[in-house]
């Protein structure tokens, strides 16, 4: 039987080097004592013993972390994702397998650091695919030490990450863009012959909301003084002027008349009629 660690029951520190001095001094677990809090956290459902075992490998996930500072993204933060990572493998954790519970755990680190990396590396998304996010952090890597890639390079790439070459291309051409403000900024010269803010040239012509509501509203109310115009027709009229003018696939004068067991001139009569009683009810409307 272990004795329990002397752990803190939180991490209220006042700063990050603070935080990363208190996990420093964290004492390390034996595989002995490893083994038997992670059994009483599964048998018996023991969050003391599971706390331990997140506290006592804290320091292994700043290890880790540290490793993503290229991505400029603030290291606190990818600590505290690499944390959550921690605190999943040790839910998942079987001290049976006769595996150390960090070399479990760094699986369940990397992929919560990845996806935060991936989601607040750009604004604009940039991986989508498995394949995608396995490529970003390898070309990552590889582009550390190389320029723009040649084709031989681009090729050994696809190869091993098993690719396309064109989709090697297209991830560097994504991972060397930068994010473009969509709005000027405050101190920049909209008139500069330089500028380009998209505001600029990507302005939709007619969009103003005041302009779409209120032609939406017309739009409506056409509709239904369309609808209260149509329910006056008799159903014969009624029904030629919906199959040849409303319905998604129209009807000939030919159709109608055999539907109707009339001529086609006389189907072209009663359309006429029918038209000339709507456009008078909207006359009357208006």
């Amino acid at each position: 039987m272990t004795h329990a660690l002397a752990l803190p029951i939180n991490l209220s520190v006042g700063s990050f080097d603070a935080y990363l001095d208190v996990v420093s001094q964290m004492p390390r677990l034996s595989e002995e004592e490893e083994r038997e809090l992670a059994m009483r956290f599964h048998q018996h459902n023991d969050l003391d013993a599971a706390r331990q075992l997140v506290m006592a490998n804290l320091r292994f996930v700043v290890h880790v972390a540290r490793g993503y500072v290229g991505y400029g993204l603030p290291l606190p933060d990818i600590v505290q994702e690499g944390n959550i990572g921690l605190m999943k493998a040790v839910k998942r954790y079987d001290p049976s397998l006769g595996v150390r519970l960090i070399s479990f755990a760094v699986h369940w680190i990397r992929a919560e650091i990845h996806e935060y990396v991936i989601k607040n590396w750009r604004i604009v998304k940039m991986v989508t695919t498995k394949a995608q996010r396995k490529l970003f952090f390898n070309l990552r890597k590889a582009k550390k030490h190389l320029g723009w890639l040649n084709q031989q390079e681009a090729q050994d790439i696809a190869n091993d990450l098993g690719v396309k070459v064109e989709t090697v291309y297209e991830m560097e051409m994504r991972m060397d863009s930068r994010d473009v403000s969509f709005d000027p900024p405050v101190d920049e010269d909209p008139h500069d012959e330089g500028y380009g803010a998209p505001a600029h040239y990507l302005e939709q012509a007619g969009n103003d909301p005041a302009l779409l509501l209120e032609n939406e509203d017309w739009k409506q109310h056409e509709e239904s003084r369309l609808e209260q115009a149509m329910a006056r027709l008799d159903p014969r009229s009624r029904d030629i002027v919906t199959s040849r003018w409303l319905a998604e696939e129209k009807s000939t004068l030919h159709e109608l008349a055999e539907r109707y067991q009339v001529s086609a001139e006389r189907i072209r009569q009663l359309e006429n009629n029918a038209m000339k009683k709507l456009r008078q009810e909207f006359v009357l409307e208006a």
